[in-house]
């Protein structure tokens, strides 16, 4: 199954108030493993950069303008999209800016049924529990030593990796195959070690004795047809000939 995974960044917290979306970053999941494919870009967002916003994410007005405006990209991230469902951490932040921009080409809107909440899902599996991304990235091991600042494309990777926690699946991610190996590797070293010491029999003599006996009496024992690990040859036993 084809998803994406992705984050904004923007100049606020409302586009009604005329902010805008200033970063955009993607990650396609096939079944919850990144491909490698990624849509990232900065957006030039045609309007000056609160200190608030710059604190976050660290993007300036003098950075930004040297990169497309919103309208030049639109349709790349729209066709990146294709209809796969899309996932992101408290996804209406991003969604309402994401369609308050599409608004503004005469684009059509991302419909809700498309759009997987990783918020929601936290605060369903962990009531009660902290639920921002740094704190599920905590949660679950996921390395955020990367993040001095918000990144989208950055965040996007982040949030994939705790998406598939929160779907149960990250046994599966290419990124964990080789701890997983190692893990396994270990398991399987651990149940063929051998005994430091045999177990005490839990069979008394006469047990033993009769068993003795039950053998000695059989005429043809199955295990004579095989050869016997005594001859060096491989050579069947006699009483198989």
């Amino acid at each position: 199954m084809r998803e994406i995974v992705f984050d904004t960044e923007t100049t606020g917290l409302d586009p009604k108030d005329g902010h805008r979306v200033v970063e955009i970053g993607a990650v396609e999941i096939l079944n919850l493993i990144p491909s490698g494919r990624v849509f990232h870009v900065y957006i030039d967002p045609e309007r000056d950069m609160p200190e608030e916003a710059f604190r976050v994410h660290g993007l300036s007005r003098e950075f930004l303008s040297q990169h497309r405006k919103f309208r030049e990209i639109a349709q790349e991230f729209v066709d990146f999209l294709e209809d796969s469902p899309m996932v992101a951490h408290n996804a209406d932040f991003d969604v309402r800016f994401l369609n308050a921009e599409f608004g503004l080409l005469k684009l059509p809107p991302l419909a809700p049924a498309r759009i997987v909440d990783t918020l929601a899902m936290a605060r369903r599996l962990h009531p009660g529990s902290p639920a921002s991304l740094d704190a599920l990235c905590q949660r679950y091991g996921v390395d955020l030593s990367r993040r001095d600042k918000h990144g989208a494309l950055l965040d996007a990777g982040l949030l994939a990796e705790v998406y598939a926690e929160l779907r149960g699946g990250r046994q599966a991610a290419l990124s964990l195959a080789t701890v997983g190996v190692a893990r396994r590797a270990a398991q399987r070293d651990d149940l063929l070690r051998a005994r430091p010491a045999p177990l005490a029999p839990r069979l008394s003599a006469e047990e033993e004795a009769a068993h003795r006996a039950f053998v000695a009496a059989m005429k043809t024992p199955l295990w004579d047809k095989y050869p016997s690990p005594e001859n060096s040859g491989g050579e069947q036993s006699p009483s198989a000939a």
